[in-house]
């Protein structure tokens, strides 16, 4: 197994700008093709450029047109920790996102229940870091019992498939329940700077996607979030 040191939570912790995590997204269940003809490796650049803390990709195939070989070629491609998000349910998963050369996974707190923190340890334990993805206090709970390096508040319902309108204001309400030892993460929700100025008062990094991969020059729109300008 590749063990990858790229570790997603050192390079949050001392980055000296807007921590993002700018997800390459192919294909949103609301918007529909994200990609527009344009390349996985060319958006790579891009986030790479205007100065990303960190990549997202989402494997899942079904919902999200995501493809696990493009991911391990991002992963091979680029010096940038990379998370894996998917609806991961097995360790084989785990253990296959480690050797693609990731640096993070997401655990979906909602989907693992009571098996969160074994999935957790196992993937601490195959190298990687884990983001564990809450959306309510029970879930936050759960996440809490874990060792996980990292926690996401997920602005939107993952149940609904990014349908509902989820905004920044879960993560204000819900940031003051997670622990100062975790790093926090907003995910999702987040369209503009002010969006961003919000959740980076609550959170320590913000990861986004559907606003980055819909803007219309895309290297000015995500420099101007990792700038804060």
């Amino acid at each position: 197994m590749t063990i990858n040191f790229k570790k997603q939570a050192n390079a949050i912790k001392n980055f000296d700008k807007n921590p993002i995590i700018a997800e390459i997204k192919v294909h949103s269940p609301k918007y529909g093709d994200l990609l527009k003809g344009r390349s996985e490796m060319d958006i790579l650049r891009i986030y790479e450029e205007a100065g990303a803390v960190g990549i997202s990709y989402i494997t899942d195939k079904q919902h999200f047109n995501g493809n696990f070989d493009m991911f391990k070629k991002i992963c091979e491609n680029t010096e940038l920790p990379v998370l894996r998000k998917d609806f991961l349910t097995t360790k084989d998963e785990i253990e296959k996102t480690a050797s693609a050369g990731a640096s993070t996974v997401l655990i979906i707190a909602r989907l693992l229940k009571e098996n969160t923190a074994e999935f957790v340890d196992f993937a601490l334990e195959c190298g990687l870091d884990t983001l564990v993805e809450v959306h309510n206090t029970e879930e936050i709970e759960i996440a809490k019992s874990t060792n996980t390096t990292m926690i996401g508040i997920n602005n939107r319902d993952i149940s609904k498939l990014e349908l509902d309108d989820g905004t920044v204001s879960l993560t204000e309400n819900l940031a003051d329940l997670i622990p100062k030892d975790r790093i926090l993460v907003s995910e999702s929700g987040i369209a503009n700077l002010t969006d961003l100025k919000t959740a980076l008062k609550y959170a320590d990094a913000a990861l986004i996607g559907t606003s980055f991969m819909t803007a219309e020059n895309q290297n000015e729109f995500v420099k101007s979030f990792v700038e804060g300008k």
